[in-house]
């Protein structure tokens, strides 16, 4: 006879996990096991706590990055691991687990934290959140691009340190985006969502530079032109420079300080992306040599970034807290197409955003 599972889905501690983890006498039926590696946004959470049956979720309750060896111990067993980008997903992690394990579902549309390779040769599937991102990071990107023109920044200190004098006709001028040509590498979802909003501030023509041209993305940007361009074009002639393509082996470290060197002295440089894509000692020196107008980060190496990094030192160089997807509504979908993925890998079924869709 099958025994019947008639308890509800349970959430563990780290602590109850570790001393119930193999204690479960084995059934016909057996209960799979979710880790989670952070508390997600309260609707999410909700679902969380509610449970799902046949399942017991361990979680990462902690305001903080989970720590390596408590990922590796709350791994053990593990069917399904829905993860954050902050959290390397290698063999190590792999074999920890063991080979029950499904699926992983990273709450990120990035996935450079995860090792694909041994992912598919252990066939654990791997789940993303593309599309529901793009929104909120198009915003930041052009909240950076303003921010940097303008010398938001500057104007802010000089408000705080009572620097602020008299109005005056020279001071703190920044620059306007009217009839500026703007390099984007990366047309995808944000590229395009970025280059549809500085449409809106009079952009005469945007760069794009990628993998191929795309054509019929082309189209769907009006009232400016839009040309695929050569990577050393774009760095030339660009007035505003914006990172919106994805970390891989042939995009990291592209912005070194050859790349800083060819661009124009007054140009507005912003990274929303991952800060693997910039060598950042070459921004360092680049910044240090005056050859960059002003900068926008989003993101850097490492995160979070020390608070005596060099970076930080300089007045025309604005760093966020890797925010770009930081509103209520993102972060919320992108929990509940990470929960959607992991449940769906951990049942056996087709992911509804695998990473190679």
């Amino acid at each position: 006879m099958i025994p019947r599972l008639v308890s509800p889905a349970r959430l563990l501690s780290p602590a109850q996990f570790t001393r119930r983890a193999f204690s479960t006498t084995m059934t016909t039926l057996q209960r799979q096991r979710l880790v989670v590696t952070r508390t997600l946004p309260q609707a999410s959470q909700a679902r969380l706590e509610k449970g799902f049956e046949g399942i017991d979720i361990v979680q990462w309750r902690e305001d903080r990055a989970i720590p390596r060896a408590e990922l590796l111990n709350m791994a053990k067993g593990a069917d399904g691991i829905l993860c954050l980008l902050t959290d390397k997903i290698d063999a190590e992690v792999l074999d920890a687990a063991g080979p029950q394990l499904k699926v992983v579902s990273t709450m990120s549309v990035g996935y450079d934290h995860v090792n694909v390779p041994d992912l598919e040769a252990r066939k654990v599937a791997l789940g993303i959140t593309p599309g529901v991102l793009t929104e909120a990071t198009a915003d930041t990107t052009v909240l950076l691009v303003l921010a940097a023109a303008r010398r938001l920044r500057e104007g802010v200190d000089a408000v705080i340190k009572g620097q602020w004098g008299t109005w005056s006709p020279t001071w703190l001028l920044g620059s306007q985006l009217t009839d500026k040509t703007v390099g984007i590498v990366g047309l995808g979802r944000i590229g395009v969502a970025v280059a549809k909003r500085l449409q809106a501030f009079g952009v005469r023509k945007f760069l794009y530079q990628g993998t191929r041209r795309k054509e019929e993305t082309e189209k769907g940007i009006t009232g400016a032109i839009v040309e695929f361009s050569e990577m050393d074009r774009l760095l030339r002639e660009s007035d505003v420079i914006c990172i919106c393509c994805a970390l891989n082996d042939k995009t990291k470290n592209m912005f070194d300080y050859d790349a800083f060197s060819k661009m124009k002295e007054t140009v507005v440089f912003v990274n929303t992306a991952r800060g693997g894509i910039v060598d950042q000692s070459g921004l360092i020196r680049a910044l240090k040599e005056n050859r960059l107008g002003s900068v926008g980060l989003d993101v850097t190496v490492p995160e979070p970034l020390p608070s005596d990094s060099e970076l930080l030192s300089f007045p025309n160089c604005i760093v966020l807290p890797h925010i770009g997807s930081g509103t209520l509504e993102t972060r919320t979908a992108m929990s509940e197409i990470a929960i959607e993925n992991v449940l769906c890998g951990m049942k056996g079924e087709r992911l509804p955003f695998p990473h190679n869709a």
